[in-house]
């Protein structure tokens, strides 16, 4: 539900019968845009208008009655996918605004690059902000100085202008009717900021695959679920391991990817957004790529090359570490964006931090360059790794494929994780503890209720123990990927009882430090790691062990995926037992020579309750 509101800005100088003629449009535009009411008594105030909307928990949309621009515009204000607010904004040097990461800041003196535009979207969370100012005069600069910090949209290739006078007036109504809306729309449906196989060799024609599908009338679920399948297809087609075949593959999985960047666009281009939409795109990627690594391995071991189990199982564990170090330092960036004076107070004496961030900022400034192509696929995103799978399997086998995913993950993984440590001490922000600390790191009742009592801090030092621990576990059980090392080295594996009490102790502390966004990600690691041990030691087939991992890693993107997509939490968060309750169980399970058996059974719990969980919120979200 949206409330619209259109209000008169100062020192607009049109005829009455040509301002008249403006404010039906832009009426009618904001009803399209689905407004329920449409508010343009100039004796209404803000503030009641702001209250009204906050009683009937819609959200409020604002618009200028002297802004000319195509309606498709106010359309995607009004529709932010995650539910965030909006407001509209067109680049310009000399505005008061900068753009971060798809946000709006306040620029400090002689560092704007955006100018807002008049019209905005504030949601019903963020409505109490706007109630707060309404009084104020310049309404955007004092809701930022509060807190607020909303998502850019922009004209891009279409057009907005607020006119003042009749000849602005004509020229900007002269320079939309200029512009196809429908094809330019179709356009913006596409990420700007793309990785460089998506944007050249995806991109450049995908849109058509969008037209056709909102015409067929498609949704983009099922434009997702094709792409589901096209992935499995794909990673059978890998599994039978002969050329003809690994051929196919390699062009399904392309043509998967190809379909898995139209869901979104077709989202973007249709406006048709739901709650669990984005949660299920960023769910099913995951599935699909470690599907494919599935048969990849199943493949290469089917043919009798060894190694592709543990090749599949490191990439598996090594992407999911890495995915999580990507969430947290996404919010960590928009955590220090909120706070652009302490941010840049910070920044301005943290030394080689401050330089990078100034680097990265500049390198991603000049769009299509060299370097800015660099910076992007040195950290091997989705599109790059899509593609070097489908051609490397078309010319090799799943043990060449998963060991340049490997080792491209590994290059990738240092690069990043050094460069964004040494930005987050100089942003000097923190994000973990503004969350449901314990929900995210996955606590169990062990931690919950017991060891998180004791109030011990240094949660990062003690997860990154942990980490240590069981890789060091793994690194000696598995020297030559021996599975099965001896009841000798028991002791070893036993002894994740202290790394795992100490892990505990911090729980409840206050994750504040600027490193301590990497906390999820090392116990993530740390979790994986001692199912791989127990793997080993307890000679568990390894397809059983890459089933344990892939649905924990289910379970930990859930939690990341609805916080990332606004999608709405589950009232029990789903939890099973915590990365504590089930790390002690397999390992118990093991040392009493039920590897296998507990593997298996914690894979169909952590599966199960995953399933349950998802398919009851979905239902919940989508009433009949």
């Amino acid at each position: 539900m949206t409330l619209a509101l259109l209000y008169s800005p100062a020192g607009t100088t049109l005829a009455p019968t040509d301002a008249a003629q403006l404010s039906g449009e832009l009426e009618e535009a904001l009803r399209k845009a689905g407004a329920s009411v449409v508010v343009s008594d100039p004796a209404v105030r803000l503030g009641d208008v702001v209250r009204q909307a906050r009683d009937n928990g819609e959200q409020l949309l604002i618009c200028p009655d002297n802004l000319v621009a195509h309606p498709s515009l106010l359309w995607t204000l009004a529709t932010e996918p995650a539910g965030r607010s909006s407001v509209l904004v067109m680049a310009d040097a000399t505005g008061d605004l900068k753009e971060d990461r798809g946000r709006i800041v306040p620029a400090m003196p002689g560092s704007g690059t955006t100018r807002f535009l008049g019209a905005m979207c504030i949601t019903p969370a963020d409505l109490p902000l706007l109630e707060k100012v309404a009084d104020q005069p310049d309404l955007l600069a004092a809701l930022l100085d509060d807190g607020l910090v909303p998502i850019a949209t922009r004209p891009r290739t279409l057009r907005a202008q607020q006119v003042h006078t009749p000849a602005e007036l004509a020229a900007a109504r002269k320079s939309v009717a200029a512009v196809d809306e429908d094809a330019a729309r179709l356009r913006l449906a596409v990420k700007e900021q793309d990785d460089f196989f998506t944007t050249y060799a995806v991109s450049s024609w995908s849109p058509l695959v969008t037209k056709a599908a909102a015409r067929l009338r498609l949704t983009p679920t099922a434009v997702t679920g094709l792409s589901v399948l096209f992935a499995v297809a794909a990673a059978l087609a890998f599994w039978q391991a002969s050329r003809p075949l690994m051929i196919l593959g390699g062009i399904l999985l392309y043509l998967g990817f190809v379909l898995d960047c139209v869901d979104g666009q077709l989202a973007r281009y249709t406006r048709n957004f739901d709650a669990f939409g984005g949660w299920l795109d960023t769910m099913a990627d995951r599935a699909k790529e470690y599907a494919v690594y599935a048969g990849l391995a199943a493949g290469a071991d089917r043919i009798g090359l060894p190694y592709a189990w543990p090749l599949a199982i490191t990439a598996i564990v090594l992407q999911t570490a890495r995915h999580m170090t990507d969430t947290w330092y996404g919010a960590l960036h928009d955590e220090a964006a909120a706070r652009p004076v302490q941010h840049a107070a910070a920044a301005a004496s943290a030394g080689v931090g401050a330089r990078l961030t100034a680097a990265s900022v500049k390198a991603q400034s000049q769009r299509g360059s060299l370097i800015y192509w660099a910076k992007k696929i040195v950290v091997f995103p989705i599109g790059e790794r899509w593609a070097l799978m489908s051609v490397l399997a078309a010319c090799f086998n799943g043990r060449v494929v998963l060991g340049a995913v490997v080792g491209f993950g590994l290059l990738a993984a240092a690069y990043t994780l050094a460069l964004r440590s040494l930005r987050a001490l100089s942003m000097r922000v923190s994000v973990l503890n503004t969350v449901d600390t314990m929900r995210h790191r996955d606590d169990g009742p062990l931690v919950r209720s017991v060891l998180s009592r004791s109030g011990v801090g240094h949660p990062l030092a003690l997860a990154a123990l942990f980490a240590a621990y069981a890789l060091a576990t793994v690194a000696i059980f598995g020297a030559a990927w021996g599975w099965g090392v001896g009841t000798d080295s028991a002791w070893l594996l036993g002894l994740v009882l202290v790394p795992v009490a100490l892990c505990g102790l911090p729980a409840r502390s206050r994750h504040g430090g600027a490193l301590d966004w990497l906390v999820p990600s090392a116990l993530r690691a740390a979790e994986y790691l001692v199912v791989v041990a127990a793997g080993i030691y307890g000679s568990v087939p390894p397809p059983v062990t890459f089933l344990l991992l892939f649905v924990l890693a289910l379970r930990h993107y859930d939690l990341t995926a609805r916080m990332e997509k606004g999608a709405p939490a589950s009232v029990t968060g789903g939890a099973i037992l915590g990365w504590d309750g089930r790390t002690l169980l397999l390992v118990a399970a093991t040392l009493l020579g039920f590897a296998t058996a507990g593997t298996a059974a914690l894979a169909v719990l952590v599966g199960g309750s995953f399933a349950a969980t998802a398919i009851r919120d979905w239902r919940a979200s989508h009433p009949s």
